[in-house]
C-alpha cells in the first residue's frame, strides 16, 4: 500500500507565525482535484476553525509518524498560483521582511465565481499575431534609440529617458511621447512570441498607453489590471494571463506581479511617482519587485521616465542597469524666470511669464502649474502671519471661495469667531493661493479668455487646442491638442520647502511632467526657483542631478545609498529586536540605529545598513516580528496572558520622518 501524498499549503494569514509551508494529508476524493496552485480550504489544530490558503506542491510525506490534518476542500479547480509566482512573492515578501500571503494578496485578484465559470467555459486563447505593420512600426520608433532594439530582445536591464513632447494618434488624440515609445517595445516583444508587462503610476497614464497599443495589437492581446477596474473583470484579466499564450499586460503597481506567459519585457514608467510605492505590508515598491521578477524570470527590464530617480541611478552607477540615451537629445526650452527690476517681489507671475502667456493665448492653450487645489488653502493671521488652527482639532484653516468663513482642513469645522492664539488678533489673510484663486486671478488679467481648472475635484483628461488658460495642481495637468503652446510653472519656491528627504526630486519630475507636455519649441518658464534643481530643469540634465544626489547622501548614509528599516512598537519589543539585531548582523556599524525614540504611543526606531547585509537583517527583523506575535498568542485558560504584540517592521520606508 502506497503512502498518500501530501499537499504543502501556505495559509491565507496577516499571523507572521504562520508565514510558511504547512502538510496537509489528501484524502482520496480531493486526489485529482489537489494540484499546485489550487485555492484549498484548511483546518488549523490550534485555532479549530478552518482557513484558506494555497496548495504550493505536492510532495511525499516525511519519515516521522506524525498525524496529519486532511485538506477540508479545494475551493477551486483553477491553479492560480503559479510556481512562478509564488517564488516572486516568497523572495519579495523575505527581502521586506514580510508574509508572501501579503504579497499574493495583493497579486491574485480575490475569486469571482461567474467569471472563473465564463472563463472555464471559454476556449483557450488563440495565439497573437502581430502584422508586418505593427512590427515595422515598433522598430522605427525604437531606432530612435541605438541598441534598444536589441537590448530588448537580449534581456538586458535598462534606464531610459523618455522623450519630452506630446505626439497624436492618427484619429488626432493627444498622448506623450513615452507612452509610444513603451508601446514600441511592448509589441516588439510581442512579436517575438513573448510577454510584456508594463506598470505605471495611475489610470490617465494607461489611458494613453492602452490608446497607443489599441492600433497595433489585437485586443485579445492586451490586459488591463487596473484597480479601478470590478472585481469580475479584475479577476478575468487575471484569469487570461494564466493561458499559456502571450500578452501584454498594462496597469498600475500590482501588475508587476502578474504571471504572464514567458515574459520578455517588464517596464516601469516613472518610477518616482508615490502611487509606485505599495502603502499595504509589507510595502514592496514596484521598482523592487520589478528588479525581482527580471532576475527570477528573465526578460528584458526597463526604467523609462522623464526624470532620473537617485535609485535608478544607483543601480546605473553599480552597473546593475545600463544607461542607454537616445541618438539625439531633445528637451524643452526651460527659462528660469524672476522678478525684474522695478516688479513688486510679491508679484506672483513676472513680466517674462506673463508675456509669455499673452502671446502663447493667441494661438492655443497654456499651461499653469500651482502647488496646491482651492482657493486660499492656507490661511494666516493678518497682524503676526501666525498660522491659523483650528480650536477645535488643531487643523490648518483654508477658505473655499472669496468671503466664505474660514474652515478646517481636518474637521470640517467652521471658524466663526477665530481669534489668534498669538497675538489674539481676529482678522485673516492668505498665506498661498490655490488653483481656484490662481484662475480668479488670472481670469481678471486675461478677460475674454477660458480658463479651465483641473485638481483633483475638477479632473481633466484633455483639452482641445482653441486659446484657453488651463490653471491645474502637479499631476492633474490634462493632455492638449498640439501641446501647450506655454507653460507657466507657479510656487516652486513654496514646493521645495516641504520637509522630506526627496522633495528635490520630486519638484524635478513634477516640472519635467508638465515641460514633457509643452509643444516643440514652446516656452516653459519656471517662476521664483534656482538652485541645482533649477539648473538641472533648465538644461534637462536629470541623470546628473541623481549623482550629485547620491553624492551628497553618501556621507550622510541616507537612501537609497543605504537600505533604512524602520522598527515600531512597544519600547521593551523594539529594544529586543534591536538586540537580537545586533547579535544576527554584528557587521552592523554602532551609527546604524538611529533611536529609539517615543513616537506617539509606541517607540520607532530606524536600521540603516548596506544592501549586502539586506538578506541577514530582513531575516533578523522578520523572526523578531515572528517571536513578538507568538508571545502575544491568547493563552490557554488559567495562564496569564503575554505582551500585546506590537511590533512591526517596514523595510525601505519610503518617506524618512526623521
Amino acid at each position: 500500500m502506497t503512502a498518500r501524498r501530501v499537499a504543502r499549503v501556505l495559509i491565507d494569514s496577516p499571523l507572521p507565525q504562520l508565514d510558511r509551508l504547512f502538510d496537509y494529508a489528501i484524502p482520496d476524493d480531493l486526489a485529482s482535484d489537489a494540484v499546485p496552485g489550487v485555492r484549498v480550504r484548511v483546518p488549523l489544530r490550534s485555532a479549530g476553525r478552518v482557513v484558506d490558503g494555497y496548495l504550493v506542491e505536492v510532495g511525499d510525506p516525511d519519515t516521522s509518524d506524525r498525524p496529519l490534518s486532511e485538506l477540508d476542500a479545494v475551493v477551486s479547480p483553477v491553479p492560480v498560483l503559479t510556481a512562478g509566482l509564488y517564488a516572486l512573492a516568497r523572495r519579495a515578501a523575505d527581502r521586506a521582511a514580510g508574509s508572501a500571503s501579503d504579497i499574493l494578496r495583493l497579486a491574485i485578484p480575490r475569486r469571482m465565481v461567474r467569471a472563473e465559470k465564463t472563463w472555464l467555459a471559454a476556449e483557450a486563447p488563440a495565439r497573437p499575431e502581430v502584422t508586418e505593420e505593427s512590427g515595422a512600426w515598433a522598430r522605427e520608433v525604437l531606432s530612435a534609440y541605438p541598441g534598444l532594439a536589441e537590448a530588448v530582445d537580449a534581456g538586458e536591464r535598462l534606464a531610459v529617458d523618455a522623450p519630452p513632447s506630446p505626439t497624436q494618434l492618427p484619429d488626432g488624440a493627444p498622448v506623450g511621447s513615452w507612452a509610444v515609445l513603451l508601446a514600441a517595445a511592448a509589441v516588439q516583444t510581442l512579436a517575438s512570441g513573448r510577454s510584456a508587462i508594463v506598470a505605471m503610476p495611475d489610470h490617465r497614464d494607461r489611458a494613453q498607453l492602452e490608446a497607443v497599443l489599441a492600433a497595433h495589437v489585437p485586443a485579445e492581446a492586451l490586459v488591463r489590471d487596473d484597480a479601478k477596474r470590478s472585481g469580475p473583470e479584475r479577476y478575468a484579466a487575471f484569469l487570461r494571463t494564466l493561458a499559456a499564450v502571450p500578452c501584454i499586460v498594462i496597469g498600475n503597481r500590482s501588475a508587476v506581479y502578474a504571471p504572464a506567459y514567458e515574459l520578455g519585457l517588464v517596464a516601469l514608467w516613472d518610477d518616482g511617482d508615490p502611487l509606485l510605492a505599495e502603502p499595504l505590508s509589507p510595502g514592496v515598491h514596484a521598482r523592487d519587485a520589478a528588479l525581482l521578477r527580471q532576475e527570477l524570470d528573465g526578460g528584458a527590464l526597463m526604467f523609462a521616465g522623464h526624470t532620473r530617480t537617485t535609485d535608478v541611478e544607483r543601480l546605473v552607477a553599480v552597473g546593475w542597469v545600463r544607461d542607454l540615451p537616445a541618438a539625439r537629445r531633445r528637451s524643452p526650452r526651460v527659462v528660469l524666470s524672476a522678478t525684474r527690476e522695478g516688479e513688486s517681489r510679491g508679484a506672483r507671475v513676472p513680466s517674462s511669464a506673463f508675456a509669455a502667456a499673452r502671446a502663447a493665448l493667441e494661438s492655443g492653450p497654456v499651461l499653469v502649474q500651482v502647488a496646491r487645489p482651492g482657493y486660499a488653502p492656507v490661511l494666516v493671521c493678518a497682524q503676526c502671519r501666525h498660522p491659523a488652527r483650528c480650536a477645535h482639532c488643531g487643523g490648518p484653516l483654508h477658505a473655499a471661495r472669496p468671503g466664505a468663513v474660514p474652515a478646517c482642513s481636518w474637521c470640517g469645522r467652521a471658524a466663526t469667531r477665530w481669534a489668534c492664539t498669538e497675538c489674539s488678533g481676529t482678522l485673516l489673510r492668505m498665506a498661498s493661493s490655490g488653483s481656484e484663486r490662481t484662475a480668479d486671478e488670472l481670469g481678471r488679467a486675461f478677460p475674454g479668455t477660458r480658463v479651465i481648472v483641473a485638481d483633483g475635484d475638477h479632473p481633466v483628461q484633455q483639452v482641445d487646442a482653441r486659446p484657453a488658460l488651463v490653471v491645474a495642481t502637479r499631476g492633474a495637468e490634462p493632455l492638449a491638442v498640439g501641446g501647450y503652446r506655454a507653460v507657466i510653472l507657479l510656487d516652486g519656491d513654496r514646493m521645495l520647502l516641504a520637509e522630506d528627504l526627496r522633495i528635490g526630486e520630486s519638484c524635478l519630475r513634477w516640472w519635467s511632467n508638465a515641460a514633457a507636455l509643452a509643444a516643440p519649441g514652446a516656452p516653459v518658464h519656471l517662476v521664483g526657483v534656482g538652485g541645482a534643481v533649477a539648473r538641472a530643469l533648465a538644461t534637462w540634465t536629470h541623470a546628473a542631478y541623481a549623482r550629485a544626489e547620491l553624492a551628497d547622501r553618501a556621507p550622510l548614509r541616507m537612501p537609497p545609498t543605504v537600505r533604512v528599516a524602520a522598527v515600531d512598537g512597544a519600547r521593551p519589543a523594539v529594544d529586543a529586536a534591536l538586540a537580537e539585531l545586533r547579535r544576527s548582523v554584528p557587521e552592523l556599524d554602532p551609527e546604524a540605529v538611529l533611536g529609539p525614540l517615543p513616537r506617539g504611543e509606541a517607540t520607532r526606531a530606524l536600521v540603516r545598513f548596506d544592501y549586502g547585509l539586506g538578506p541577514r537583517v530582513a531575516e533578523s527583523l522578520r523572526a523578531s516580528v515572528v517571536s513578538a506575535a507568538v508571545k502575544a498568542r491568547r493563552p490557554a485558560k488559567g495562564r496569564p496572558a503575554g505582551p500585546a504584540n506590537t511590533l512591526r517592521v517596514r523595510v525601505d520606508v519610503p518617506d524618512l520622518d526623521l
